[in-house]
């Protein structure tokens, strides 16, 4: 083994992928219906140089390689939470409020009781990091090998201590009463006189239902509806909304009808079609103008795998599948305007990437003073998922857009943390054999516990007692809180994948995030 030790020190690229490849089978593995995930590459890039350095040979990646994966990593990540976390502080900001304040009195709890024991911030940082499952946190530190030891040594009590409150969580799903409602179709014929239009009907609903299309008094014509559209008397609209919101328009236009509006394609189509074209990212479906030059309209958005109703202030993205209806002679029109090509989800908009990266990297550099003496910075990490935040909510700049698609950032973030892993756990690799000899990992693992359960246990009994959340969206509220993609598949498997999960966790994910990040690089300028 000495061998092939030495060979892989010479070759780092190789040791890199080997390492990627391995951590990624590795944290394919479910134990209880949980994996590793990404973590697996830590564990597999420890476990690795460990090895190494027993037999007289100590594994490198450059810092280099490492730096560039958390950067870029960062700043694809705050693209993607952009739009949730600026959302999220207007309308829940006294639920994200609530977690920022239990994040605060476990990083204080694990400070005091750390220098206590005699811990380096260094090491109480990373400790904070795995105790909150939150690699960025970790690489906000620097991903040195003492943060790093007290990343591993915590992580995996983090986990369990998180999978623990899903659990509980998940135990009162009978007291939700927040069931979602679907998003469904109905023709209804009008029977009211007062010929409202599309654009009064939906502002009287709160934006929540739409009518895609039209078909005139006696069946004569069959038309595209939009916001100026009247609802004459007579007339079979398609309304277009949640099943409750559907129900109430139904009574108050008329009652359902029994003709097929929507399997109706002999003078009108729809079809999905991708946004690809990178100009109309970031902007408002009205903005597009469907209507005025083809005829047509946008009813649903299709982004990942959640359905969105089109209203017309609401914003599209490169990358979204729109189901667009139209004239059936146009739809070729329409979809050669919109793009409708799967490159458009692969375009990583390379001018927007390094140039906010750049940026992010100019504000990580910047000394902030303290009061009485000192400066703090936010560091690369930070900035880089400061500026990605901004211009995801952004999305563009007059004509010019300045995000990637959601699948272009997933897949570039998703590489830039395998790669970062890899370095840490290298750099980690080296001293975890000395911390596990000398005792030092049984008391990251009591410190690291210590802060998770006052996060997890905080979130748990507050959002359940005081902000009466339901069971299945308080066990997305827990994931979140803990900033773990692993908790959030575990509570959708135990909940039949219902958006309600998502929902909560989508909810804390972002603030909790930036939070962590800070707070470990505050941790060691104490």
């Amino acid at each position: 083994m000495t061998t092939i030790f030495e060979f892989l020190q010479q070759q780092p690229s190789i040791t890199l992928f080997l390492l990627v490849g391995l951590g990624a089978a590795l944290g394919r593995v479910r134990v209880g219906g949980i994996s590793l995930g990404a973590v697996g590459v830590l564990f597999a890039a420890i476990g690795l140089n460990a090895w190494a350095v027993s037999q007289g040979v100590t594994l490198e990646i450059p810092a280099a390689v490492g730096d560039l994966g958390v950067i870029v990593f960062a700043f694809c990540t705050g693209v993607i939470a952009g739009p949730g976390f600026f959302n999220a502080l207007r309308s829940s900001y006294a639920t994200i409020l609530a977690d920022i304040a239990f994040l605060l009195a476990a990083a204080a709890a694990g400070f005091l009781l750390g220098r206590m024991l005699g811990v380096t911030p260094e090491t109480i940082a990373g400790t904070f990091a795995g105790a909150m499952t939150n690699t960025p946190a970790l690489a906000a530190t620097g991903g040195s090998p003492e943060a790093t030891v007290g990343y591993a040594s915590a992580y995996v009590y983090g986990v369990i201590g998180a999978m623990i409150g899903v659990w509980l969580a998940l135990r009162h799903r009978g007291s939700d009463t927040d069931t979602p409602v679907p998003i469904v179709d109905k023709a209804v014929r009008v029977d009211t006189a007062s010929h409202p239009t599309v654009g009064d009907l939906a502002h009287r609903h709160g934006g929540r239902i739409t009518i895609s299309r039209l078909r005139g008094k006696g069946g004569t014509s069959m038309d595209v509806a939009d916001d100026e559209t009247e609802l004459p008397e007579g007339a079979v609209v398609n309304v277009v909304g949640p099943k409750d919101e559907v129900d109430a328009v139904t009574t108050e236009l008329g009652h359902t009808s029994s003709i097929d509006v929507v399997g109706e394609r002999s003078s009108l189509d729809y079809r999905r079609i991708i946004l690809s074209t990178p100009g109309l990212s970031g902007r408002t479906i009205a903005s597009l103008g469907l209507r005025e030059k083809f005829g047509a309209s946008i009813v649903r958005i299709r982004r990942g795998d959640v359905d969105l109703l089109a209203t017309s202030d609401a914003v599209v993205q490169q990358g979204d599948r729109l189901r667009v209806v139209g004239p059936k002679k146009r739809m070729p029109e329409v979809s050669a305007y919109l793009g409708d090509s799967e490159r458009g989800n692969t375009d990583t908009n390379p001018a927007a990437l390094g140039i906010g990266i750049t940026i992010g990297l100019l504000v990580g550099v910047v000394q902030i003073p303290l009061p009485g003496g000192g400066a703090f910075s936010f560091g690369f990490a930070a900035g880089a998922l400061i500026i990605g935040l901004v211009l995801g909510r952004v999305r563009r700049i007059g004509s010019v857009p300045v995000t990637l698609p959601n699948t272009a950032a997933t897949v570039l973030a998703e590489f830039g943390l395998l790669v970062f892993l890899a370095f840490a756990g290298i750099k980690a690799g080296s001293q975890i054999v000395a911390a596990i000899v000398s005792g030092e990992v049984v008391t990251l693992l009591a410190l690291g516990a210590v802060m998770t359960t006052i996060v997890v246990g905080g979130t748990y009994l507050v959002m359940r007692h005081v902000f009466r959340l339901g069971g299945t969206r308080l066990s997305g509220v827990v994931g979140g809180a803990m900033t773990n993609p692993a908790l959030l598949a575990f509570a959708q498997e135990r909940t039949n994948f219902d958006p309600r999960v998502a929902l909560g966790y989508s909810l804390i994910y972002p603030a909790a995030m930036v939070v962590k990040i800070v707070v470990a690089q505050v941790i060691i300028l104490l």
